[in-house]
């Protein structure tokens, strides 16, 4: 994976193979950023990264001067892996280990944006949940965004607060409005 832009744009980072993740591409990572960069400034925002995995999506709000930022994982391996990148570059990610729908229920962080890429495995149930908490705790600012990011066979727009979706290859990210 890389870094596509800010002060490490280009930057190759290798997650170890072991790791049960399912990165981001960069060809929908950047096209993601290209939709925020058009509503925030980075270094303005506090993101949340649920289900963050290698810390991609992380490194890359990180990088664009994003300090307030939190990625939450329940595998140890993605954590430490995130947290020796954060370290290396001096990104200032904190992480939680952690499932992501307890923590979900149990915080009260409040973010601009919220992104989630759970495994695409989970039931439309288990997806629904992620939107019913965030709204239902208030997690998002005023004028925030939650963005889930799921196959393209499984759809969201009937969910409350669905915004418009986008489809990259087989991954969808679909938006959520405050």
């Amino acid at each position: 994976m890389r870094i596509i832009s800010g002060k490490h744009k280009g930057k190759r980072i290798m997650a170890p193979r072991k790791l049960p993740v399912r990165p981001t591409t960069d060809m929908a990572k950047e096209a993601l950023f290209n939709i925020l960069n058009n509503k925030y400034y980075f270094e303005n925002i506090a993101v949340l990264d649920l289900f963050a995995g290698t810390g991609n999506i992380s490194f890359e709000f990180a990088s664009r001067g994003t300090t307030e930022l939190i990625a939450v994982d329940a595998d140890y391996d993605c954590i430490k892996f995130i947290e020796k990148i954060s370290r290396e570059l001096d990104l200032g990610i904190s992480t939680v280990k952690g499932d992501a729908f307890g923590f979900l229920e149990k915080s009260d962080s409040k973010a601009d944006v919220i992104f989630a890429d759970p495994p695409y495995d989970l039931t439309l149930e288990e997806f629904s949940k992620i939107p019913e908490i965030v709204f239902k705790n208030r997690m998002l600012k005023e004028d925030g965004m939650l963005i889930i990011e799921h196959s393209k066979h499984m759809k969201l727009s009937h969910l409350d607060h669905f915004s418009k979706e986008r489809r990259y290859g087989g991954s969808v990210f679909s938006f959520f409005l405050n």
